[in-house]
């Protein structure tokens, strides 16, 4: 009887200490919506279509919901975002099993060249290439499953660009 409130102190000591190192909100020490951001349209270098707007509002996205910064439409953003996509590669992963040339699953990647920039400074906070992947079944029509799988794919990039900016890797 007397081993069970040393059971119960040492428990809750170890919980208190498994929660101090989380932290709620931001990770890069800025209040939540302190600073704002715009995302401009990306120039697409590529011979893919309608890449570069869903590219662009997959970014604002992932900024609305994580948090750390406003998204602003105007000119009055702190940080201006912009750059362009370079590539768009897709790659067959997998083949009928009776067909050997015929893919039926593709590995899908986008490169895109981002730049964010203090607007009041002009200094460059990113300056690299930053990619997105994803993985699709083509079934009867590629066309229309790598249009479907396009919203994945700019959320994927929107993920690792707003991941890189918000957590300070710069």
């Amino acid at each position: 009887m007397r081993r069970f409130p040393v059971i119960c102190l040492s428990l809750l000591v170890v919980w208190l200490a498994g929660c101090a190192g989380y932290r709620l909100g931001p990770t890069n020490g800025l209040p939540a919506g302190s600073r704002s951001v715009q995302v401009n349209l990306f120039q697409n270098r590529t011979p893919e279509p309608r890449l570069s707007e869903a590219v662009a509002q997959a970014l604002r996205k992932r900024f609305q919901q994580e948090g750390t910064y406003r998204v602003a439409t105007q000119d009055d953003a702190d940080i201006v975002i912009y750059g362009e996509i370079l590539n768009y590669d897709r790659e067959a992963v997998s083949f009928q099993p009776t067909d050997v040339i015929t893919p039926v699953d593709f590995d899908i990647t986008i490169t895109v060249h981002v730049v964010a920039e203090e607007r009041a400074t002009g200094r460059k906070l990113i300056d690299r290439n930053v990619t997105g992947h994803t993985t699709i079944r083509i079934g009867s029509d590629q066309t229309s499953a790598e249009r479907m799988s396009l919203p994945i794919l700019a959320e994927d990039f929107a993920h690792n660009a707003a991941s890189i900016l918000v957590d300070g890797t710069w």
